[in-house]
């Protein structure tokens, strides 16, 4: 069992902050081991530099700080594919940390293969459903691969004896001027997540200056803000007529949606690990594209296969929330999904106002759409009317079956 545990090299997931540095440390000092650092910008929004020099203070080798800009990657190979089947999990969350979590996964492991490490490490604790998305994807990518979750394995179990332990080992403990946000957060270039503090219950309204990314709607723009989204095989590839990257698509509904108030969500959701949990979550540039995708959609699927989709997915939307993005039936849903986006193209008009996104124009050259059929006016030579009698006679024939013979009982 000892040997099993053996471990020369892990690949730490670090963000430079207290909880991880005190992990680096404790992997250094439980395993005796050395210790990769990988320090993912997701578009977090944070300076990430600093932690090349905590980690080269605390020991690690300059040529094993991975500090690495994976957001366009992000947005293109993960959330992109992720918005083409408009994956909504229990209804209303877009899984925004969920989608961030195969990325890392498949770096850490990417990164032990070129370093030679033999385990990878994270930061998630044991409550929570971060654990088990980064080690089921691990293991997906690399079936060989150890795994160190300090949160399972150490006593250090409060606030307190973490402080203890960074005094202790002198690890450096920014004290950082002004109140100490009372939410723990995360965020990447989709959203951003708040949890703890006040939200732990559940009947206490999220406080207004807890939302970083968007005003209320109360406090946006008394004027509607209107935008042209252009569609490509079912992914944005313009706004207003501009071309842009995925990222920096995500980035300028960002700023779209946060100046209107869209985006902000306060839900109780149920954990892969069995508990509920309350969070709230800010996804203005999420909750834009998942509008007008839906809207371009309307025009260019088949009714079959629009109505397919909306049953797959809350499935594949499980599935990403619980962990399982490199799993086969993951890939084989994306396959038809994908598969289903070959004309979804065209333009989608937006009005965005005070935290709405309603759609007021969409048009592609791939339309179903056909203004002759659909027409209220003269329709002759395009559709026969009297050809729904039968139809619905037809329809109706196992129904008039059924109530003749309760009538007869």
């Amino acid at each position: 069992m000892e040997q099993e545990k053996e471990i020369n090299k892990v690949v730490l997931a670090y963000s430079g902050g207290l909880d991880t540095s005190i992990i680096l440390k404790w992997l250094q000092e439980t395993y005796e081991c050395d210790v990769v650092t990988f320090t993912a910008d997701i578009g977090q929004g944070e300076e990430l530099e600093p932690a090349r020099s905590k980690a080269l203070q605390m020991g690690v080798s300059e040529t094993e700080i991975f500090i690495e800009d994976l957001t366009e990657e992000f947005v293109r190979d993960f959330v992109f594919p992720m918005f083409r089947a408009n994956a909504i999990y229990e209804g209303e969350y877009l899984l925004g940390t969920s989608i961030a979590r195969p990325l890392i996964a498949k770096r850490l492991v990417e990164i032990a293969r070129e370093t030679d490490a033999d385990a990878i490490s994270h930061g998630a604790t044991g409550k929570g459903n971060d654990q088990v998305r980064f080690e089921l994807g691990a293991y997906a990518l690399d079936p060989s691969i150890k795994i160190v979750a300090p949160w399972r394995e150490w006593d250090l179990g409060s606030r307190e004896s973490l402080m203890a332990y960074a005094e202790k080992h002198d690890i450096p403990i920014e004290m950082k001027r002004g109140k100490k946000s009372p939410f723990s957060m995360d965020a990447n270039l989709l959203h951003i997540s708040y949890e703890g503090g006040p939200l732990e219950d559940p009947w206490n309204e999220p406080p207004d200056e807890m939302w970083r990314w968007s005003v209320s709607p109360e406090s946006a723009p008394n004027q509607a803000t209107f935008v042209e989204i252009s569609y490509q095989n079912g992914d944005i590839v313009a706004i207003d007529g501009e071309l842009l990257s995925p990222a920096q698509v995500l980035l300028k509904l960002n700023k779209l949606g946060g100046l209107n108030g869209v985006g902000r969500l306060d839900i109780v959701e149920n954990r892969f690990v069995g508990m509920k949990s309350r969070g709230a979550y800010e996804t203005p540039g999420g909750t834009i594209m998942i509008r007008a995708h839906r809207a371009i959609e309307s025009l260019t699927l088949d009714r079959e296969v629009a109505h397919l989709k909306d049953e797959l997915m809350p499935r594949y939307a499980s599935l990403i929330y619980n962990g399982y993005w490199w799993s086969p039936e993951r890939e084989m849903l994306q396959a038809a999904i994908d598969h289903s986006q070959a004309h979804v193209n065209g333009d989608v008009r937006l009005k965005i106002f005070k935290g709405n996104v309603d759609v007021v124009g969409r048009r592609s050259n791939q339309s179903l759409f056909d203004e002759k059929i659909a027409t209220f006016e003269d329709d002759e030579g395009v559709y026969d009317q009297s050809d729904a009698d039968g139809f619905i006679k037809l329809n109706a024939l196992r129904l008039r079956t059924l109530a003749s013979k309760r009538l007869e009982t």
